[in-house]
């Protein structure tokens, strides 16, 4: 079995999230996406009340919705849930190595802002070794919406998403760009728009939207 790994917080799980998942399995012949909610990242302190509990089954509901007669090509991972403390990329990848014995390289999927800070992760060129990385295109833009007081705060040394991208520039590990389409969302804005009244019903799946409203994530009012 091909897979691909998608790590992040998941904060929750939005569109751009699943099409992106989506390119890599129809357009890289990969069998299967495994989405990979982090416990405690270690480039940001989150912003939120929502559990990571609560991101995961965000996501096994999504990937229960998105089976096609039965075929599943979207799976919740929960090892960094499971292991708890701070979640390491290259401790899930031995990790999946070693449970899913797989016959080749799975791939790890990151945003071109991810991967402009990927020299100040734990050990980067031991994840080059055990995957195949793609990097994705991402796109800066919260839609004109004011997110100040809902974003994610840096940790350490990392600086706020898109702020480098020209490292990509010399990235110095073997990677293939995905050609996916942009789509200007994020999770911080989806946040702030619940929180604040604001239509975002079409922003995530619909699976996704019926958890929210039901649970009353994110500040969510009827």
């Amino acid at each position: 079995m091909k897979i691909a790994l998608l790590g992040g917080t998941f904060n929750p799980l939005h569109i751009g999230h699943c099409m992106l998942a989506d390119t890599v399995i129809r357009e890289l012949g990969y069998d299967r996406v495994f989405f990979v909610p982090t416990y405690i990242p270690p480039h940001k302190m989150l912003n939120t009340s929502v559990t990571p509990e609560e991101r995961l089954e965000m996501i096994r509901v999504f990937c229960d919705s998105a089976a096609d007669g039965g075929k599943r090509i979207f799976e919740p991972e929960a090892c960094e849930i499971q292991r708890g403390g701070v979640s390491y990329t290259y401790d899930t990848l031995k990790y999946v190595c070693e449970c899913y014995k797989l016959d080749e390289k799975p791939a790890f999927i990151m945003g071109q802002e991810v991967a402009a800070q990927f020299n100040k992760w734990r050990s980067p060129e031991k994840i080059a070794e055990l995957a195949d990385l793609i990097i994705a295109r991402r796109h800066p833009d919260n839609n004109g919406v004011s997110v100040k007081g809902f974003e994610n705060i840096p940790s350490g040394d990392y600086a706020e998403d898109y702020s480098d991208q020209s490292l990509l520039d010399n990235f110095p590990y073997k990677y293939m760009l995905l050609e996916n389409p942009i789509f200007p969302v994020s999770s911080t804005e989806i946040r702030t728009r619940i929180a604040t009244g604001k239509s975002f019903r079409y922003l995530v799946p619909e699976s996704i939207f019926r958890y929210i409203c039901e649970n009353r994530l994110y500040g969510f009012q009827k």
